[in-house]
């Protein structure tokens, strides 16, 4: 905007001139003849029609600049203002073409002006390129940073929550493996139990199969020296025979009871180990993921500090080119 109404500014000024130099090509001719041409007759002749024709016209150029100058409050115009009477004052006490001082002044504050303007406009074209560009440059990399922060808080999330896994897996590792062992414990104790308990067992049903072998062969005799009392006798072979049974039944129980506790071990023990094998799996997959996104986020922290420098050095740059481009 600032620069727009210089422009406009300075377009006017250069019109006032145009039209100073106008003025001046139109209305002195007749007295530049007749003040400075070959044609003169005598000074004397002349001196009235001079005096009124020309300082008229010398008044109403010296009148533009200084309203144009007062108007703009332009220095240079009101320098020139100052000079172009001063040329006047000058040539006519020396007798000199003042039209074509005067006409050098305006010329050579035109083209000044007209260098001005083209060198404000190429200033201007540069000025909006760096701008446009930097500007650019700023919104590529505030985006680049976006998009590395979401990613970066995204990786660093996983990664926690991996982490998160990670330990409850590890938690539940260790609570299997405490069960197992306790398990194996329970295990060989009931198996210390069962071996001696079934050796007693066994011990115990040899010396019932050893008495009621002994009694069944003694009261199976018929040459006996005295007489035997058979029916006793019977009754205690009946229950040494339910003794055995009770026995035979309880070794067959106790190793059902611990085939049974062995095989249930063993599948639970089974069980485990696919478990552990499973969680142990996990954890190793976990691990390595979460340390390849610390990696990453480390990595992808190092290229957002990297790309915060580039915009801190576009954001100096565009500081310096507004204060050079902006009012």
């Amino acid at each position: 905007e600032d620069f727009e109404a210089e422009t406009k500014s300075r377009g006017e000024e250069l019109e006032a001139l145009a039209a100073a130099k106008q003025a001046i090509k139109e209305m002195t001719g007749g007295a530049d003849a007749l003040s400075y041409g070959l044609d003169q007759v005598s000074l004397v002749q002349t001196a009235s029609r001079i005096t009124s024709r020309t300082g008229l016209a010398q008044f109403e150029v010296t009148r533009l600049v200084r309203d144009l100058a007062r108007k703009q409050k332009s220095p240079q115009l009101a320098q020139l203002a100052v000079r172009m009477t001063s040329a006047i004052r000058a040539s006519s006490k020396l007798g000199e073409d003042v039209f074509a001082k005067i006409k050098a002044l305006i010329q050579d504050m035109v083209e000044k002006l007209e260098n001005e303007a083209e060198e404000d406009s190429t200033k201007k074209a540069w000025c909006d390129k760096e701008l446009a560009e930097s500007h650019e440059k700023k919104d590529e990399k505030k985006n680049e940073i976006e998009k590395m922060s979401t990613q970066i808080d995204k990786m660093s999330a996983r990664s926690s929550q991996l982490q998160e896994e990670t330990a409850a897996l590890q938690q539940a590792l260790s609570q299997l493996a405490t069960s197992q062992a306790m398990m194996d414990k329970l295990r060989a104790e009931e198996k210390a139990a069962f071996t001696q308990n079934k050796a007693d067992m066994e011990q115990g049903l040899d010396g019932i199969k050893i008495a009621l072998k002994v009694l069944s062969e003694y009261y199976a005799k018929a040459d006996k020296a005295h007489a035997s009392a058979e029916g006793a006798g019977g009754g205690i072979i009946g229950l040494l025979e339910v003794v055995e049974s009770d026995f035979t039944k309880g070794v067959a129980e106790m190793t059902a009871t611990e085939e049974n506790a062995a095989s249930t071990h063993d599948a639970q023990t089974k069980e485990n180990e696919i478990e552990t094998a499973t969680k142990e799996q996990d954890v190793k997959y976990k691990v390595k993921e979460s340390t390849q996104l610390d990696q990453s986020t480390a990595e992808t922290s190092s290229d957002r500090s990297g790309v915060q420098a580039e915009l801190d050095a576009v954001l100096e740059y565009l500081r310096k080119i507004e204060e050079q481009c902006i009012a």
